[in-house]
C-alpha cells in the first residue's frame, strides 16, 4: 500500500520541465478572455470620460472650459507613473547576464495582466456603484492600477530567473487581488494616508515576493550559480532603468495627492530624499571595498531607497531637511543591507532574494510607513493651519474627529497590516506554487532565457574573449574574494 509520503514525493519531486507551449497560451488566452467578459459587465467610463456625461456635468458645475477636465490633471503624472512600471521596473531587471529577455519580457507580460485585473479589484472595492452595479474609471483609475500591479512587479525581484512566466501570472494573479484587499483595509478603513505606497505598495510587494520565494526555496539552486551574476553589458541596461526610476519617481509619489500645495510638496520631498540616497549610497559602496570601487549593484538599487521611504510622508510637512535625512539614512540601510544582510538570509534563512528587494522595497517600505505615522503624530496646527490638517490627513466625516496622534498610531498599525498580508498571502502563494504543474526550470536551468525565450546564437569571438563578471548580484561575497570586484569567467 503506498504511503502519503511517497503520494507527495511524487508530486513534489517530478522532474522538472520548462515546456509550457500549452499552459502559458491557455492562461493567457483564458485569463485575457475573462478580463474581456469582466469589463464588458462591470466598467464603464466615468462622468470626465464619457461624453455624455461630460457635457452634463460641465452644464451642472458651470464649467466652460475642457480643460477642467482631470485628465489634463494626471495624465502627465500617469505617464511618469507608466514609464515606471513597464521601462524602469523591466530594465532593473535586466542585470542578470542570460536573462534580460525574460526580466524586460516577462515584466511586460504581467504588467499588462495585471492592469487589467487590478481595475476590476480596485473597482470592487472602492468604486462599485451600488445602484447600476459598475465601476467608473477615468485617468486616476489607470494610476492606481499601475500602482497595484507594481506590488507584484516588485514580487517578482525576488523570484527572477527562478519560476515560469505562468507562475508569474499566478503571483500576479493573487497579488493584485491581495493588494486590492490590504489597500482597502488600509486606507478606506484604517483611513491611512499613503500617497506614494510606502505601505500598500513596497512593504506589501517587498514582503509578498520574500515570502514567495522562501517557500520556494532551491537548496540546489547553485548549480546555477554560473548564470547568477551580471557582465557589463547587462549592467548598464540596468541601470537605465534605475535611472528612469530615479527620474521619474516624484510623480510616482505625487500623482494622487491632492491638486496643489500636496502634489507640488510631495514631487519635492522625494527628490530631495532620492538625491540624499545616492550620495551615502556611493559613500557605503566605496567605504565597503578595499581599492575603494564601487559596485555597480548598489548604485542600481540603494540609490532608489530614498524614493521608497518618502511614499508615506511625501504629502506631509517633514521639511526639506526632513527629506534628506531621510534620504540619508536609508542610503546607507539598503546599502548595507546588500553587503550584509542579504548574504546572511541566503545562509541562514533559506531565503533567496534575486534583486534584493528586501533592501530596495520591504525594508524602506517598512520604514517609509513608521516614519509617515511618526510625521503624522507630529503634526500641529501651527505648522498645517486647521485647514492645513483636514485636508491633508482627510479629517472629514466619519474621521472629523480623530486627532493626529490617533492618526499617527493608525498609520503605525496600516504597515503592520501591509506586512502581515505580504508574508502570510506570500506563504500560501508560494505553497500553490509548489506544484510541479507550472513549467519552473530546474536547479541546473535558472536564470537562463533559453528555457522560455528563443535568444539568438552567440557571436563566436565570445567563445575566446573572457568575459568580466561582476561578484555583484550573486550577493556571496567571501572574505577571500581579492581586492578586485571582478573575477574572470573562462568559456
Amino acid at each position: 500500500m503506498v504511503n502519503c509520503g511517497d503520494i507527495c514525493s511524487r508530486i513534489f519531486c517530478r522532474e522538472k520541465n520548462t515546456n509550457v507551449r500549452f499552459s502559458l497560451p491557455a492562461v493567457c488566452f483564458v485569463w485575457q478572455i475573462a478580463m474581456i467578459v469582466l469589463f464588458g459587465v462591470f466598467i464603464r467610463y466615468d462622468e470626465e470620460s464619457d461624453v455624455r456625461k461630460w457635457i452634463e456635468f460641465k452644464i451642472t458645475n458651470n464649467i466652460t472650459s475642457d480643460i477642467e477636465n482631470d485628465f489634463y490633471f494626471r495624465y502627465p503624472s500617469f505617464q511618469d507613473v507608466h514609464v515606471m512600471i513597464f521601462v524602469g521596473f523591466g530594465f532593473l531587471m535586466t542585470f542578470l547576464k542570460r536573462y534580460s529577455f525574460g526580466g524586460v519580457g516577462f515584466n511586460f507580460l504581467i504588467a499588462s495582466f495585471g492592469v487589467q485585473w487590478a481595475l476590476l479589484m480596485q473597482g470592487w472595492f472602492h468604486h462599485l456603484d451600488p445602484n447600476t452595479g459598475k465601476i467608473a474609471i477615468g485617468v486616476e483609475s489607470l494610476i492606481n492600477a499601475d500602482f497595484c500591479v507594481a506590488s507584484s512587479l516588485i514580487a517578482y525581484g525576488a523570484l527572477l530567473g527562478k519560476v515560469s512566466p505562468v507562475q508569474l501570472m499566478v503571483v500576479t494573479l493573487f497579488g493584485v487581488t491581495l493588494f486590492a484587499v490590504e489597500e482597502y483595509l488600509i486606507l478606506t478603513l484604517l483611513h491611512c494616508r499613503d500617497a506614494g505606497g510606502s505601505m500598500v505598495i513596497h512593504a506589501f510587494g517587498g514582503y509578498y515576493g520574500l515570502a514567495i520565494s522562501w517557500v520556494l526555496y532551491r537548496p540546489k539552486l547553485s548549480q546555477s550559480k554560473r548564470l547568477n551574476g551580471s557582465n557589463y553589458h547587462s549592467d548598464v541596461f540596468a541601470m537605465i532603468g534605475t535611472l528612469f526610476l530615479w527620474m521619474f519617481w516624484p510623480s510616482f509619489n505625487s500623482a494622487i495627492t491632492d491638486h496643489g500645495s500636496g502634489q507640488h510638496r510631495a514631487a519635492i520631498n522625494t527628490y530631495l530624499a532620492l538625491a540624499s540616497s545616492v550620495l551615502t549610497t556611493v559613500a557605503i559602496s566605496s567605504a565597503s571595498a578595499k581599492g575603494g570601487k564601487l559596485d555597480m549593484v548598489h548604485i542600481q538599487n540603494a540609490t532608489l531607497a530614498g524614493g521608497v521611504a518618502m511614499g508615506t510622508a511625501a504629502e506631509f510637512m517633514i521639511t526639506p531637511y526632513g527629506s534628506l535625512i531621510v534620504g540619508f539614512c536609508c542610503g546607507i540601510i539598503s546599502t548595507f543591507g546588500y553587503l550584509v544582510v542579504t548574504p546572511f538570509m541566503d545562509k541562514y534563512l533559506k531565503l533567496q532574494d534575486t534583486c534584493g528587494i528586501h533592501n530596495l522595497h520591504a525594508v524602506p517600505g517598512m520604514l517609509g510607513g513608521f516614519i509617515g505615522a511618526i510625521v503624522a503624530a507630529s503634526a500641529s496646527v501651527e505648522v498645517y493651519g486647521k485647514e492645513g490638517l483636514i485636508q491633508t490627513f482627510d479629517f472629514e466625516g466619519d474621521f472629523a474627529d480623530r486627532s493626529v496622534l490617533t492618526q499617527g498610531g493608525f498609520q503605525a498599525a496600516g504597515t503592520c497590516v501591509s506586512i502581515a498580508f505580504g508574508v502570510v498571502g506570500g506563504a500560501a502563494v508560494g505553497l500553490v506554487l509548489r506544484l510541479p504543474i507550472w513549467g519552473d526550470p530546474a536547479d541546473d536551468n535558472c536564470y537562463d532565457d533559453e528555457a522560455y525565450w528563443e535568444v539568438p546564437e552567440e557571436e563566436e569571438e565570445e567563445t575566446v574573449i573572457p568575459v568580466l563578471a561582476y561578484n555583484n548580484h550573486m550577493t556571496r561575497k567571501h572574505p577571500d574574494i581579492s581586492e578586485s570586484n571582478f573575477s574572470v569567467e573562462q568559456s
